[in-house]
Parts: structure tokens; C-alpha cells; sequence
């Protein structure tokens, strides 16, 4: 036994070999999520669009975002350096903590994956399906990768120099997704039809499976993220549960009093909002606070989904109404319910802790959302004057599925609106047309 090997805690690599595949079942679900949300001619575009970032992320991740992200800080707690690109230097003998390096750079990356294709749901049925491609490892390296350096690499800004909290991501994953969502979509601009059409998700026990997937992951994301096999994996465990659960009822609530209906896309979107909240809070929250995180997520949250009809910008499947303001909740609530017994020092402000945690807090959410929002609409605008990053109107119209994936997730034998599809476009044969009676 190598010296190395010999300050590897076999339990907790157990637990996080099991949460790094918890988390990566995350992406199918989100798949099933959103796929289950859009309509029926544009289905398969959306699965593709997140199962295509696991092996987007994954490849850019493995040859320098890991080593930006958790490398020797390289520039005033902003980024990292490129000591360990590709990889270099970390072989099955490293340690990170009483893991192997190896086995936290994939927990890492798990991250990563999930978090750029949460983007996709705030541009879906309408994104050119070659941009999203290039948009996903150059997001990845100049929004996801620094943010994960500011809030858990060696010497970032917001954790070892300011002082903000966060356990599992909710600054590097929910609010710097849905601010980028955001971006994305105010640079596409809105879809065909919105505000007009009936854009109702399609296929609600696929949205439910989806849900159910994420749920289940979410145990990996947020009790994995103690890194070890313990009491904190625990407590994270059980606030995590306990915040989707009242995230569901809130949310449900408020659609009962205001609707006079529960639904079935509420429960499911309420659960995930109040996941999104207790993910940078779930290991430094009571169960009390876990349960007033996730109500108050989702209560806000299903008001919050609304705001783009108000204020007119296309957030197709609600990244910005979940992600990024239940992400700003639970990262805010810190700074009222974080106790010392789970934080190990910093308490909140209804624990005594005064206004400074807050105000700290506050500072972090606030860069974070600049920072994606900035940087994505840069970027969004960039890809879209060299390449183009919205599909055509015919495409948007006609769907996606069938124009650039040349399939259709259901065989009805009829296209969207009607239209009879050719029997060159079902074998990608030809040049994809279809008989124009949409």
C-alpha cells in the first residue's frame, strides 16, 4: 500500500463513487424534464441538447476546466492555473481530502454537465442546434469554470477571501445558469407564437419521471458535497428532502389559491425549486431553515415564472423563475438560518450573527449573476453574428426533431400542425423536405 493510498478513507470514497453517478443520472432526468415540457415537434432536440453536454463538458473539463477551477489559485482568488491540464500530474494515488483526486475531479465534473445544460431550457424549441455545440465548452470555461474557482477553489474570492457560504452550489450552478438562461434567451429573442400560442408541455408523466430522476439526484449533488461519509452528508441528506418537499406544497399552495387548481407540472416545479434553494444551504441550515428554504422558494417561484410575460423576454421552460431566483433564496437565506453547529463558525442573522453574513451573501449573488449574465450575453451575441444561434422561422415552425435531427420521437405518421412528413426526411435521405401544409 502506497503512503497515499493509506490516507484514503474507503467509506467515503464509496459514498462519493455512489453521489458522482447520483448526480451524472441528474442530466437524463433534466432530459426527461424538459423534454416532457416542450412541445411535441421539438421533443428529441431537447433531450439532445443535454445529453450532448455530457460529452461537451466532459471533454473540455478534462483538458483544462478542472485545472482552472480547482488548481493552485493563478490571479487574485479569480482563477486557477493550468498546472494540472489534461489532467497532468494527477494519477490513482492522489488525495483530495480522504478521496482520490481522480474520483473529486468527476464529482466536479458531474457538476459541470448538469449545470450547462440547465441552460437549455431558457432557449428551447428555438436555438440552432450546431451553435448550442459551440456555446457549451466556451461557456463552460468562461462562466461555470471561474465561478467554481471564486466559490470552492483553493484561495477563490467569495469563500477564503469574503467569507460567503455555499455548500453545494448554489452560485456556480443555480444562479449563474439561470442568469446565463437569461442572456441566452434575451439575445434569441421569443418564440414563435409566445404570448399567443398554447405552448403546453406535452407529455406530464414524462415531466414527473424527469422530476422523480432529479430528485434522486439532487441526494447525490447536495450530500455528496460534504465529501466524505458523515454526519454532514446526513444532514445534508435531510434537508434536501425536507426543501423539496415543502417547495412542492408551497408551490401547490399558491396554485390552489390562485388557480383554484394543483397540478401536476406544479408539484413537479415546486419540488425543484425548493432542491434549487437548499442546494447552497443544506450544509449550513437546521432542519428548520431547510423547511422555510424550501417553502419560501416555492412560493416565490410560482410567482416568479410569470414575470416573463410581464416583462417580455422568453424563458421557455422557466430556468430563470426556478433556477435562478430559488437559487438566489436559498443563497440569501444563509444569511438569516446558517448555525454554527453546521457551519463550524459563521451563524446567521436570526442566530445572532448580525447583518454582516447577509450582506456577505448578498455580495456573492449579486457578482455571480453580473458575471453569467455579462459574459453569456457577450457570448450569446458573438456566436449569433458569426454563426447564427437561432434556427429558422421554417425549422421553429415545422420543429426541430424533424429539420435538423431528422427523427420524431412519436410515429404518428403526421408532423406537428398536420403537415404529412416525407418519407425522405424519416430516413435523412434527401434534403429533409416536408410537404409545406403547416
Amino acid at each position: 500500500m502506497t503512503l497515499a493510498a493509506a490516507h484514503v478513507n474507503t467509506g467515503d470514497t464509496a459514498w462519493l463513487l455512489a453521489a458522482t453517478a447520483l448526480v451524472l443520472l441528474m442530466t437524463p432526468g433534466l432530459a426527461l424534464f424538459y423534454g416532457g415540457m416542450v412541445r411535441t415537434k421539438s421533443v428529441l432536440n431537447m433531450l439532445m441538447m443535454s445529453f450532448v453536454s455530457i460529452a461537451l463538458v466532459t471533454v473540455v473539463w478534462l483538458a483544462a476546466g478542472y485545472s482552472l477551477a480547482f488548481g493552485g489559485d493563478a490571479f487574485a482568488g479569480l482563477v486557477g492555473g493550468l498546472g494540472h491540464s489534461g489532467m497532468r500530474g494527477i494519477g490513482p494515488d492522489g488525495v483530495h481530502g480522504t478521496v482520490p483526486t481522480l474520483l473529486f475531479a468527476t464529482f466536479q465534473l458531474t457538476f459541470a454537465i448538469v449545470t450547462a445544460a440547465l441552460i437549455s431550457g431558457a432557449v428551447a424549441d428555438r436555438a440552432k442546434f450546431s451553435a448550442w455545440l459551440v456555446f457549451v465548452p466556451v461557456w463552460t470555461l468562461l462562466v461555470y469554470v471561474p465561478v467554481a474557482h471564486w466559490v470552492w477553489g483553493p484561495g477563490g474570492w467569495i469563500v477564503d477571501r469574503l467569507g460567503a457560504l455555499d455548500f453545494a452550489g448554489g452560485m456556480p450552478v443555480e444562479i449563474a445558469s439561470g442568469a446565463s438562461g437569461l442572456a441566452l434567451c434575451l439575445v434569441l429573442g421569443p418564440r414563435l407564437g409566445f404570448k399567443k400560442d398554447a405552448m403546453r408541455p406535452h407529455n406530464l408523466p414524462m415531466v414527473i419521471l424527469g422530476a422523480g430522476l432529479l430528485w434522486f439526484g439532487w441526494f447525490g449533488f447536495n450530500a455528496g458535497s460534504a465529501l466524505g461519509a458523515n454526519g454532514l452528508a446526513a444532514a445534508a441528506f435531510l434537508n434536501t428532502l425536507a426543501a423539496g418537499c415543502t417547495g412542492l406544497l408551497g408551490w401547490l399552495f399558491v396554485e390552489q389559491r390562485r388557480d383554484g387548481h394543483p397540478t401536476t407540472l406544479g408539484a413537479a416545479s415546486g419540488a425543484v425549486a425548493g432542491l434549487v434553494a437548499i442546494t447552497p444551504s443544506c450544509g449550513t441550515v437546521s432542519l428548520l431553515g431547510a423547511l422555510v428554504v424550501g417553502l419560501a422558494a416555492g412560493v416565490v417561484c410560482s410567482y416568479a415564472v410569470s414575470w416573463k410575460f410581464r416583462l417580455n423576454y422568453d424563458d421557455s421552460l422557466d430556468v430563470v423563475g426556478v433556477h435562478l431566483v430559488g437559487g438566489v433564496i436559498g443563497t440569501l437565506l444563509i444569511g438569516l438560518f446558517a448555525e454554527r453547529a453546521m457551519t463550524g463558525g459563521t451563524e446567521g442573522l436570526f442566530y445572532g450573527g448580525g447583518l454582516v453574513p447577509l450582506g456577505r451573501q448578498l455580495l456573492a449573488v449579486t457578482a455571480v449573476a453580473l458575471y453569467a449574465f455579462g459574459v453569456t450575453y457577450g457570448l450569446g451575441r458573438l456566436l449569433d453574428k458569426v454563426m447564427g444561434l437561432r434556427a429558422s422561422e421554417d425549422q421553429e415552425h415545422t420543429g426541430l426533431d424533424l429539420t435538423v435531427h431528422a427523427e420524431t420521437a412519436y410515429d404518428h405518421g403526421v408532423l406537428g400542425h398536420g403537415a404529412p412528413v416525407s418519407h425522405s426526411v424519416l430516413t435523412g435521405t434527401s434534403a429533409q423536405k416536408v410537404d409545406s401544409q403547416a
